[in-house]
């Protein structure tokens, strides 16, 4: 049997319970060997916003999984440096593990979002979308409309739409509530919390 890796994408600026459950919930639900948590350089689609130092966030997200051997870190985006494209990322991952089956996770935002993705039916052919949703999502109407690509990719995209659990946590407010001297305790893994207080990371972020 191949293997079935989850590819789990995203700035995490910081990593939090949030995405640890989401992870969770879509190896569960998909069947997943293992799921590699890939920070970006860059991420494209928000381009101004300011980012930890990269050996940082990829510090904390070694800490958050060290002790749960289903999660992988990957720094391949960080070393390659740029805007980190999913398309460009996904051509490695194949190369790699020709056999393997692989599933790209995103949360219900992103989705609506695909169909503005760079070369996004080649993204869509080299590994399935799995979509984790999160509170504030509807993804009750998904159609050639609602998500502007074209028949097959409309059905086969609603056929991987995990019920995740809802944890409203974001790494904005994370954040927000470090530079205003708020416990992030329960948000994210006390070794992260650790972490981010010892190097006074976010402490100078405006609200």
């Amino acid at each position: 049997m191949s293997e079935r890796i989850g590819i789990f994408g995203g700035s995490f600026n910081p990593v939090h319970l949030g995405h640890l459950v989401a992870a969770q919930d879509a190896l569960e639900h998909m069947g997943l060997t293992r799921v590699v948590f890939l920070p970006a350089a860059q991420p494209p689609h928000k381009p101004a916003r300011p980012l930890a130092p990269a050996a940082e966030r990829l510090d904390l997200l070694r800490l958050a999984i060290a002790d749960d051997p289903r999660f992988e870190v990957s720094d391949d985006e960080i070393a390659r440096g740029g805007i980190s494209y999913t398309v460009d990322t996904l051509r490695r991952f194949r190369a790699r593990h020709p056999e393997a089956k692989l599933y790209f996770l995103v949360g219900g935002d992103s989705l609506l979002e695909l169909h503005s993705w760079r070369d996004i039916h080649a993204v869509l052919e080299l590994a399935e979308i799995v979509t984790v949703t999160r509170p504030g999502v509807a993804l009750d109407r998904l159609n050639a409309d609602t998500l502007r690509l074209p028949d097959p990719w409309p059905a086969r995209l609603a056929a991987n739409v995990v019920a995740g659990h809802r944890i409203d946590v974001s790494s904005t407010d994370i954040r927000n509530r470090v530079a205003r001297g708020l416990s992030i305790r329960y948000l994210v893994p006390a070794a992260v919390e650790r972490y981010i207080h010892a190097n006074r990371m976010f402490a100078k972020q405006e609200n």
